[in-house]
């Protein structure tokens, strides 16, 4: 996209943005889109009865915060039977995991902290393993959204993390990465989970929730694009017009500024942005790429800001082998999550 428009919209790919360990770690609470998030707005699909049965369990696991009643002979309480410190949500994406994880977060006391993992592993990345502990040390609760079992040494990493953290008192919670309709890989996802995470494997009770993705209930079809650049930017002048915080960018250029960006800036690299502009979609062919824009999309994603784009449907980006690679989850989520954000 050329012409005046540049010097009216700015362009993601001129921002390179710095963060701080203790900017990162401000980060760690739910999306804004589940500021609201609880128990009590959460809808189980009734034709999936194990959502239902995740609510009613989480609701138990929350209740693990409030104090001891007393009860029995002179005012003694009676010992209630163990729990586990741990949750882990297994599931399809798209079917609550991440209203039930926020709903849990807003009821535990603080300190607390809520991220995905990418996030988490971004910040130890940043401050160093040693800090990262220090950091979260003394924390009631830690949320893990879409525990990742793609990379095993960022995976150890998380492990070890939080083995640290539970052995001095922090209560956890996580969910999978599990796509729906994958002939039963959730129940083996959870295993490969306890696999990894060794000394912390009777720490995390398991809870599954079946159900459809509901990005895609009332959506069909692939990504909404436009057919020509010059409609995509009319749309933009509609939207500039309006008063939208709107970026400008060819998809090329900002895959390749992804790549000189560390993952955990691009939460800095989209702030006060309402509408991403992108010309000129192609497919990925490098998985490299393909990663780190699997990571931007989930930060706009969080943000709720809404893409336009011409070239082909961003869902389709995922070019290749790739879909039938060991990174099909992720690029599952995303394609789900741009289906949701694309918009005219």
């Amino acid at each position: 996209m050329t012409g005046e428009r540049q010097a009216v919209a700015p362009r993601l790919t001129e921002r390179s943005p710095s963060i701080s360990g203790a900017e990162l770690a401000g980060t760690l609470v739910p999306p804004r889109q589940f500021d609201q998030a609880s128990f009590e707005n959460y809808r189980p699909d009734p034709d999936y009865s194990s959502q239902a049965d995740a609510l009613a369990r989480l609701r138990a696991f929350s209740e693990g915060w409030k104090p001891a009643k007393g009860g029995g002979f002179f005012g003694r309480s009676k010992k209630a039977p163990d729990a586990k410190p741990g949750v882990y949500l297994d599931g399809g994406f798209g079917v609550g995991k991440t209203h039930l994880l926020a709903a849990l977060w807003h009821t535990a006391p603080g300190p607390k902290y809520f991220g995905t993992f990418i996030e988490y592993t971004a910040l130890v990345g940043a401050l160093g393993y040693a800090n990262a502990v220090k950091l979260f040390t003394g924390a009631k609760f830690i949320a893990i959204d879409e525990f990742e079992l793609d990379d095993p040494g960022d995976t150890m990493l998380m492990t070890r993390l939080l083995g640290e953290l539970a052995a001095k008192g922090t209560r956890l919670a996580a969910t999978s990465n599990t796509p729906p309709n994958a002939l039963g890989e959730g129940r083996f996802a959870a295993a490969d989970f306890l696999r990894e995470i060794q000394a912390l494997a009777d720490r995390f009770d398991i809870i599954r929730i079946d159900g459809l993705d509901y990005r895609r209930r009332d959506i069909e079809g692939h990504a909404a694009t436009f057919e020509t650049v010059d409609e995509l930017e009319s749309a933009v002048d509609i939207r500039l017009a309006a008063g939208e915080h709107l970026t400008v960018d060819s998809f090329s250029e900002l895959v390749h500024h992804l790549g000189t960006i560390h993952p955990s800036r691009y939460i800095k690299m989209i702030d006060g942005v309402d509408t991403i502009a992108l010309s000129d979609v192609t497919p990925l062919t490098d998985q490299t790429d393909a990663l780190r824009f699997v990571a931007f999309i989930d930060r706009v994603y969080d943000a709720q800001i809404r893409i336009l784009a011409s070239g082909i449907p961003l869902d389709q980006v995922f070019a290749g082998d790739m879909l039938n690679g060991g990174y099909r989850k992720k690029y599952l989520r995303a394609a789900s999550r741009l289906i949701a954000s694309a918009t005219h």
